[in-house]
């Protein structure tokens, strides 16, 4: 018996990386899910590696409102209903300094990640009203959304997290008494196309080895958010909101600095880019 039988849940970005490693999760504990990219090539090729009728996939714009609508009714026309919406999509903006970077660049960061955060908490939450439902939200949080977690170079990406963090906890104020749980996810560092060095701008090079000690030391893989977003979907959370769950909390970090020098002189880091 999995921890989310008969749950209906929906995934945004999550044809690869964290997205996807919390689709096969989700599928693994019992429930059906709806993946999403912007490129439906992506979205088929992820179907593909799930067993038969656990998930359905769907083209989506996460910055498009009438895209976010039609996502939730095709959940609904497939499996039902709609139980968890979790707005994981999102981009970063390329490593640069403030001075260097470009606006447009900048912005796209911004309307993509508050924005496409913004369209999932309402698309679900009237849902979730206009059904009567005790429905959940998981937003995802990142690096910016702690106190003293500093983003340089990387500001766009850092602003919107910070902002998504105090946009989650407002929301979750505004329904905790209408039975809608809103939480937060912060799925620590992974090696994702967002974080890769395959293509580095001239600040990223400046400071090459220090990230790469940084991504050694503290990436994880995506299943540790993974079995998190369970946690918060499953039963644990009902009645529950404003909850923050970090897969890089203070005692996992401390761990991971610790058995850095055994991992590296026994050659186990994992460096694979999910």
């Amino acid at each position: 018996m999995g921890k989310l039988d008969n749950k209906v849940a929906i995934i945004t970005g999550s044809t690869r990386g964290i997205g996807k490693a919390i689709a096969h999760e989700f599928v693994r504990e019992g429930a059906k899910v709806v993946i999403t990219s912007s490129s439906m090539a992506h979205v088929e090729a992820a179907v593909a590696e799930f067993p038969p009728g656990t998930v359905h996939g769907c083209r989506c714009n996460i910055v498009s409102m009438a895209d976010m609508e039609r996502l939730l009714a095709a959940a609904v026309s497939r499996f039902g209903k709609v139980d968890c919406f979790i707005n994981n999509a999102g981009i970063s903006d390329p490593f640069r300094t403030l001075a260097e970077s470009d606006p447009d660049e900048w912005g796209k960061v911004v309307d993509t990640n508050i924005k496409g955060t913004y369209n999932g908490c309402r698309v679900a939450i009237n849902y979730f009203l206009s059904q009567n439902r005790q429905g959940k939200v998981i937003n995802m949080a990142g690096s910016g959304s702690d106190r003293g977690s500093n983003t340089p170079c990387i500001s766009a990406y850092g602003s919107t997290k910070a902002a998504i963090a105090r946009f989650t906890r407002a929301v979750a104020e505004e329904y905790r008494h209408r039975g809608i749980s809103v939480m937060l996810l912060h799925p620590g560092l992974v090696r994702t196309g967002m974080v890769s060095v395959e293509h580095p701008t001239p600040e990223l090079l400046r400071q090459l080895a220090t990230f790469n000690t940084i991504l050694d030391i503290f990436a994880q893989s995506p299943l540790v958010a993974a079995k998190l977003a369970v946690k918060l979907a499953s039963s644990w959370s009902d009645s529950k909101t404003g909850i923050y769950l970090s897969a890089l909390s203070g005692f996992r970090k401390k761990g991971l600095l610790l058995s850095y020098p055994f991992r590296k002189i026994l050659n186990r880091i994992d460096r694979r880019t999910y």
